[in-house]
């Protein structure tokens, strides 16, 4: 696993502060944001994409390619993955952003309306395209397998995850790099969701404007980063002597059909089903709940009773909490950086918290963990990401018993 997020720049030291409640929101540091409603989001800090990269093949990278490769180069190290010439065509890439390049395709435009045409820079189709960072996620590792890009916005990561695990129990690759990337902190994203009402104003209070599930909810912080998985057929791992963090056991993708942005309980309820029934378990068996949890009025809701639907009088007994109460919103990178959240969690018996839950909500009405990390067995976790469109994924991850 690898990840660059708001919280620190490698997965393990992103878990350390997820566990200890920390918060990666501030004052908007990358442009002006004066004229602006919301001044807040969960940027990523201390980052120098020429330190990674070089100065030139740097400017190259949108922000959001440098996350997936910073990501990416960290998860195939943890894994003691060697890509070669013996399993190149036998390693896949299937990576989610939603809106991919969007700072460059702002940078550009403004170039054309300011300088004309013939200053437009000749790398802006590569770079701002939302696939870019899983062509250069092969080009950088030479991975020459099957290279998807999931779009399915707020749900891409987590169904890359899913499609990946499947391509690999279809048997067409042995390992797949999954995971998403998103680096939208512009003005115009940052104007354009506060326009939809969208986003926290909680501007007086940067630390302490996610709140999901929380009565006094205002809407979700934008954030960016990227995280990156290493899944691989239990034959290969084994074979290789691998550390195995979890399995997945389940996934489920399903379409509201309801609605562009507005969500409706039926689709994420399915999702969650689906992944179950794929899983083998009861819903009983399931331990933690990472949440989609963005800290909006509707979401919030809309899952409490998801949840309820398909887990009855046992949601009440449930461990939940929404890591986005930290991260902020990754937009198509949130999904895998929260099933990082959710495989650490089995690792290591933690749950972590729903940071800034103060005020119970009646229309949400179960255990979110709130403020405080939880210590106790984890076996299995479920994690749900849900996206504009309709778009619902989950996904099921159990410890790993070699017998």
């Amino acid at each position: 696993m690898g990840a660059v997020s708001p919280l620190a720049n490698t997965a393990v030291e992103t878990w350390q502060a997820l566990v200890a409640g920390r918060s990666g929101v501030g004052v908007i540091t990358q442009f002006d944001h004066s004229d602006l409603d919301t001044h807040i989001a969960a940027e990523v800090k201390g980052f120098d994409g020429s330190a990674h990269f070089g100065i030139k093949e740097a400017r190259r990278f949108d922000r959001c390619v440098q996350f997936a490769l910073v990501a990416t180069r960290e998860a195939i190290t943890d894994a003691k993955f060697v890509i070669n010439d013996d399993n190149a065509d036998d390693v896949a890439v299937v990576y989610g952003s939603g809106i991919g390049g969007i700072q460059t395709l702002l940078t550009e435009s403004a170039v054309l309306d300011k300088r004309g045409p013939r200053r437009v820079s000749p790398f802006t189709v590569p770079m701002m395209l939302p696939d870019t960072a899983t062509g250069q996620i092969a080009i950088q590792f030479g991975i020459r397998g099957p290279n998807l890009c999931t779009v399915t916005a707020c749900a891409s990561s987590t169904n890359a995850i899913g499609e990946a695990f499947e391509m690999i129990r279809a048997g067409r690759v042995s390992a797949v790099v999954a995971g998403g990337c998103e680096s939208p902190i512009t003005r115009f994203t940052v104007a354009a969701f506060h326009n939809m009402g969208a986003t926290s104003t909680r501007n007086e209070d940067p630390q302490g404007a996610c709140r999901p599930f929380d009565k006094d909810r205002d809407g979700f912080v934008s954030g960016e980063g990227a995280a990156t998985l290493v899944l691989e057929s239990l034959e290969s791992a084994q074979a290789r002597g691998a550390r195995i963090y979890a399995e997945v056991l389940g996934y489920g993708a399903t379409c509201d059909a309801h609605h562009i942005t507005a969500p409706n309980q039926n689709g994420p309820a399915m999702a969650m089903r689906v992944a179950l029934r794929q899983s083998g378990l009861a819903p009983s068996k399931i331990d933690y709940i990472n949440a989609h949890g963005t800290s909006t009025q509707l979401n919030d809701a809309n899952e409490t009773a998801a949840i309820k639907a398909v887990f009855g009088e046992a949601a009440y007994g449930l461990r939940i909490s929404s890591t986005k109460s930290m991260t902020g919103h990754l937009l198509g990178g949130a999904g895998a950086m929260e099933a990082i959240a959710s495989v650490k969690a089995i690792n290591e018996d933690v749950i972590p918290p729903t940071l800034n839950y103060h005020t119970p909500d009646p229309a949400c009405d179960l255990n979110y963990t709130p403020n405080v990390a939880y210590r106790g067995p984890v076996r299995v976790a479920l994690s749900n990401s849900f996206g504009f469109g309709g778009h619902n994924a989950s996904v099921i991850f159990s410890e790993f018993n070699a017998a």
